[in-house]
């Protein structure tokens, strides 16, 4: 067989198992065309029966004799692993449904390939995403994401130094992305010939790092009381927060941290209202759904509006297009650009607004 079909056969193998053994004599014998971190050689190391493997949105889709798994890429170390694995069995003993992370045949929660590729094996819980039009399933999702903060503080688990980011973190991030918008600014400046990007981005840049100094100054004079930092999601978004069978669920904690909640929240809030242009009574049913479950202490309430003032779209996508190949720019970017600025009037007034009501 040549290797131009070995390779149609490795494209189309997803039904195929071998052993891994068979993976890496194959991959030797036709110029290494095959990889060794295919599913079906990884999936070999968990004591589970394994059907058809597919590939889905950042992970393998595996039907197995005890349900569908995912196996996914995991970018962390082997302690945060066991360190997930053990905290998520700990919010189903309390009665918080999630995800478990499925150990391999030496009870492992990490599976490490010979190329120092990681994977983890976890359940996977088939949903609809939260729509960001809708607002019953908007305010739904904030309940949830309350009784989540609610379980994570009655854990009462210790919690590594590898899980934690040290005190006033958002300070501290927020002191990161000013420097980051600087550099992209000086980085602008210095080009002779700028594209339509780095023009837009030039002429808006004094409004947006103003408002930036401004936020991060009031976050570093503030700080929270104790019992408003827990473990958090991380990732907290319209995508990991789904509608089942059995009701609302949260997904993925692969980006699990001991943060204060109002990053969660921070994070899910600004999602839908870029999405519904920041308006000003979604975003007070949003924080009165939160606290139907879990009130907000006086900080939390004024860091949270801080920070949804921080101009986070605006750095992220100057960000993006500096650790990108800044000589090509997609269409795309400029569009979102373009939406960013024409946003920032509402948003504007939205925070003004919330900081009458919270600040």
């Amino acid at each position: 067989m040549t290797g131009k079909n070995y390779f149609n056969l490795l494209i189309n193998s997803q039904t195929l198992s071998y052993d891994k053994q068979t993976w890496i004599t194959m991959n030797e014998s036709y110029g290494g065309v095959f990889l060794y971190n295919q599913p079906e050689v990884i999936m070999e190391q968990y004591d589970l029966e394994v059907g058809k493997i597919t590939k889905g949105r950042g992970a393998y889709i595996c039907e197995t004799d005890q349900g569908m798994k995912l196996l996914k890429e995991f970018r962390g170390s082997e302690e945060r692993a066991e360190f997930l694995a053990v905290i998520l069995a700990r919010f189903l003993g309390s009665g918080f449904e999630v995800e478990q992370i499925f150990r391999d045949k030496e009870g492992k929660a990490l599976v490490t390939e010979d190329t120092g590729d990681r994977f983890i094996l976890k359940d996977m819980i088939r949903g609809t995403e939260c729509s960001t039009k809708n607002r019953d399933e908007m305010k739904a999702a904030m309940r949830l994401l309350a009784h989540f903060h609610n379980v994570s503080a009655s854990l009462g688990q210790e919690i590594p130094e590898f899980m934690k980011n040290g005190e006033n973190e958002l300070a501290q991030l927020y002191a990161k992305h000013n420097r980051e918008l600087v550099k992209v600014k000086n980085y602008v400046r210095s080009k002779r010939k700028k594209n339509e990007f780095e023009m837009k981005f030039q002429k808006q840049y004094a409004h947006f790092i103003e408002n930036a100094q401004k936020t991060l100054e009031k976050l570093v004079d503030s700080d929270l009381p104790e019992g408003c930092r827990m473990l958090c999601h991380g990732d907290c978004n319209q995508h990991n927060i789904v509608y089942t069978e059995n009701g609302w669920r949260m997904i993925h904690f692969e980006y699990m941290g001991y943060h204060a909640a109002v990053q969660d929240i921070a994070n899910f809030m600004r999602k839908m209202l870029e999405k519904n242009g920041w308006n000003s009574r979604l975003g007070e049913e949003l924080i009165t759904s939160y606290e139907s479950e879990r009130m907000l202490q006086k900080e939390e309430r004024r860091q949270l509006c801080l920070a949804l003032a921080y101009p986070e779209k605006f750095w992220k996508l100057a960000n993006h297009y500096y650790n990108s190949h800044k000589a090509w720019l997609s269409g795309r970017n400029i569009e979102k650009l373009d939406k960013v600025i024409e946003q920032e009037e509402e948003r504007m007034r939205f925070l003004q607004n919330l900081f009458s009501f919270h600040g």
